[in-house]
């Protein structure tokens, strides 16, 4: 049976709902954050980056999002409808949205949290200077890039609905952490009505509920 590592409020939520999609039986180690809403040091006795989600199975050990869940669809998936056929149009849309998610969206929304958290955790003597510095780097660098992104997820969502395809599929699955954290965590003065309405389209999937059911705290399942 797979074992899922599982840290809270995390991005191993897709994991969870992943496997509820595949019908897949499986355990999970739910591990809770420190105050510092850090993982736990008890993660790096499962792998040495202490990071999650993580899966165990049977000799295999795995971490990364995307590895996971393109091992997951391959080894237990093949007919489940999450991946268009290599021969389709959409495949290479498919495979572009399931490395995007991580290797240019998560990074800009990591960003842009970081530099509005800043100042907070700076000596209050130099936080004025530090509400400056990063104000002018979000306004200059960030804020300019993340409007970007997210007019290209609208306008691809626009199309049908879905990232990859004219159906649900797992890039839906992989993009789902990255487009509700950068809804839930900032102010966005954009039209993206699809945006909001792929949202709302996966949280009442089944098997998306299932998961929130099975790892517990997800604060973004709960957003408006």
């Amino acid at each position: 049976m797979i074992k899922v590592h599982y840290l809270g409020d995390s991005r191993a939520h897709r994991i969870l709902w992943l496997l509820e999609e595949l019908r897949v039986d499986y355990d999970v180690v739910v591990y809770k954050r420190g105050p510092d809403y850090l993982a736990p040091a008890s993660l790096k006795a499962i792998h040495p980056l202490g990071k999650s989600p993580i899966i165990e199975d049977g000799d295999l050990l795995l971490a990364e999002s995307g590895a996971i869940i393109d091992y997951l669809v391959e080894r237990y998936g093949k007919d489940a409808g999450l991946k268009p056929d290599t021969a389709s149009a959409s495949y290479w849309r498919y495979i572009y949205w399931l490395h995007y998610c991580e290797g240019s969206a998560m990074p800009l929304v990591t960003n842009k949290l970081l530099f509005e958290l800043l100042p907070s955790k700076t000596p209050f003597f130099v936080r004025p200077i530090a509400k400056l510095i990063c104000k002018g780097v979000m306004q200059k660098l960030i804020d300019p890039g993340f409007k970007d992104h997210i007019t290209h997820w609208n306008k691809e969502l626009c199309r049908d609905g879905w990232f990859a395809c004219g159906d649900f599929s797992a890039a839906d699955i992989a993009m789902s952490f990255v487009v509700e954290a950068a809804v839930e965590r900032f102010e966005i003065d954009l039209d993206i009505g699809a945006v909001r309405q792929f949202i709302d389209r996966i949280r009442t999937r089944p098997a998306y509920q299932r998961a929130v059911e099975r790892g517990g705290i997800y604060r973004l399942a709960n957003s408006k």
